[in-house]
């Protein structure tokens, strides 16, 4: 039989993994309904316990120690599971929570939902987005499908779809630009366009140009939107020329919306499968991660060859 375990109460552990999430004792006092002396006393309790300090007290904040990060990834990894399993119990129904970037959701994953959940019929499908970077520490998902080089530590990644752009335009654009255009003839156009990273996430209109021997800072002016369906959008209303990432676009070529304007560029970079390296899969989870990775092959045997970025 089992031994009794040896814990601090369930309440300190709760107030620590939002002083650390938040980085403020303040902020993780207001979520929770505490006064920040209050916090700051629970986790001296804890510090007490553990005979070390779990953060670092600074003018704006706090942030976490060596010690206290390593704490911080196993009370929110079990916080998470006691969630989620209550979550299970209360419902009484199974759910497969997927992550992605609104980009991939809006032009990849949405279209697909009927047919992963015919493969999981009685569960339910939740879609979750993000702006940000995957975070592995902080993501309690089943499944996620991120954009990046492929290290997330912790995780389990695949590789569905390699970073792949072209220039796209609409017709009225494409009909002002001519058969097969220069790449320099771009320049003559707004380029649209997502907001800079540092450090970067994807390939810029600086790359792009770049990787066809030519100057960036030349060009007609450029309009940016904090979100990529906004970009898509502009460019199928004729506001100027988009980088378009495959497979995201491919429906909108198709049914010529959209139309190549210059040559593909391919990086390094892409779309992961991610799932968790510690925890083991469910049946659901094992079925839909098969047909994604079925899906993006069948898209890879079926898309034209690229050149590839220098």
């Amino acid at each position: 039989m089992a031994g009794k375990l040896e814990l601090p109460p369930l309440q300190v552990l709760v107030v620590f993994e939002a002083a650390a999430r938040h980085g403020n004792f303040t902020a993780a006092g207001n979520e929770l309904g505490l006064s920040q002396p209050a916090v700051s006393q629970r986790i001296q309790m804890l510090e007490n316990l553990l005979n070390g300090p779990l953060f670092e007290r600074r003018h704006r904040g706090v942030q976490l120690t060596e010690s206290g990060s390593a704490l911080y990834q196993i009370v929110r990894a079990s916080l998470s599971d006691i969630s989620e399993q209550i979550e299970r119990t209360r419902y009484q129904r199974s759910t497969l929570r997927i992550d992605t970037d609104m980009g991939f959701a809006t032009y990849w994953l949405m279209p697909r939902m009927n047919a992963i959940q015919a493969l999981i019929p009685g569960v339910e499908v939740q879609v979750s987005t993000s702006p940000n970077d995957y975070n592995f520490r902080d993501n309690n998902a089943h499944l996620a499908i991120y954009f990046g080089n492929g290290n997330w530590p912790g995780t389990h990644a695949q590789k569905l779809f390699p970073e792949d752009v072209i220039p796209v335009c609409n017709q009225v654009v494409m009909d002002k630009l001519g058969d097969n255009p220069l790449p320099e003839k771009l320049m003559n156009f707004p380029l649209l366009k997502l907001p800079e990273t540092r450090p970067q996430r994807w390939l810029t209109w600086e790359d792009w140009f770049r990787s066809q021997g030519l100057p960036a800072q030349h060009h007609a002016g450029s309009r940016t939107f904090n979100a990529y369906s906004l970009v898509i959008q502009a460019a199928v209303e004729g506001q100027g020329i988009a980088l378009g990432w495959r497979p995201l676009i491919s429906a909108l070529l198709e049914s010529r919306q959209l139309f190549v304007c210059g040559p593909e560029v391919r990086t390094e970079r892409g779309y992961y499968l991610i799932s968790s390296g510690s925890k083991p899969a469910s049946v659901q989870q094992e079925k839909v991660t098969r047909w994604l990775l079925n899906e993006a092959w069948n898209f890879h045997h079926h898309s034209a060859p690229v050149s590839r970025q220098k």
